[in-house]
């Protein structure tokens, strides 16, 4: 198993290296098969500590030991861990993301595939913007969590948010209609576009806090809910046993 993203069609990248030279409007269409299409305005993720949300100040607070920033982006969550001291890898797939994070100052970038690289162990895995969302599907997410156990040290911990989206298939009288038969609800499939770039369609997965228990104690982790929200994000901490 591989990430969705590809070093090659990159259009997150393409954009973020497009905003840090200048295109401070650049911004990636998102479409998906369960929502209208949307766009990311890029700025997003070049925020500071102070214009983050709560619950990831929350997790950055969370961090201890060496710290692996898992799809880390732009950079942003470790360059405010590297500014608390702590010891930072920021991991990410796409080679021009990997670049801005040097030039903004982050010192230890490594550019590659979550799953296929040689692990290395860090005591915290830092899993924001629904980081979990890499397991793509529900069956895959066994195998994710494995990944993780491989690149923490002993007693290594995971900080991850994700959301529940049942809101997405609730009815106009409140009732909601999923198809019991079919796949997990928090499977969707995305494509995503920047000028002429555009990915081929891609599984993201969000998990509720319950079915993410279950995985995780049956993959050897204990799971503490450290904070839920009212539009369903959450944020979850796994710890091995």
């Amino acid at each position: 198993m591989t990430s969705p993203f590809s070093s090659v069609i990159d259009p997150l990248g393409s954009a973020i290296a497009d905003f840090w030279h200048g295109a401070k409007r650049a911004q990636v269409k998102v479409f998906s098969d369960q929502a209208d299409p949307d766009v990311m305005p890029i700025n997003y993720l070049f925020r500071s500590e102070e214009e983050m949300p709560e619950r990831e100040q929350e997790a950055l607070s969370l961090c201890r030991g060496k710290v692996l920033d898992v799809g880390a982006g732009a950079g942003s969550h470790a360059l405010v861990l590297q500014q608390k001291g702590l010891s930072v890898t920021a991991l990410e797939i796409s080679e021009k993301a990997c670049d801005v994070m040097k030039a903004r100052g982050v010192e230890n970038v490594m550019c590659g595939d979550f799953y296929t690289l040689d692990p290395k162990p860090f005591d915290t895995l830092l899993l924001l913007m629904n980081g979990i969302g890499l397991a793509g599907t529900l069956d895959r997410l066994p195998q994710f969590l494995q990944t993780c156990k491989n690149w923490l040290a002993p007693g290594g911990q995971v900080l991850l948010e994700s959301s529940d989206i049942l809101y997405l298939y609730e009815e106009e009288d409140g009732s909601v209609l999923v198809n019991l038969n079919g796949s997990y609800y928090g499977e969707l499939t995305y494509v995503m576009q920047y000028k002429k770039e555009q990915t081929e369609p891609f599984p993201w997965l969000f998990v509720d806090v319950g079915v993410l228990q279950q995985y995780a104690e049956e993959a050897g982790f204990e799971v503490e809910l450290i904070r839920e929200e009212e539009d369903s994000h959450y944020l979850a901490r796994l710890s091995l046993k």
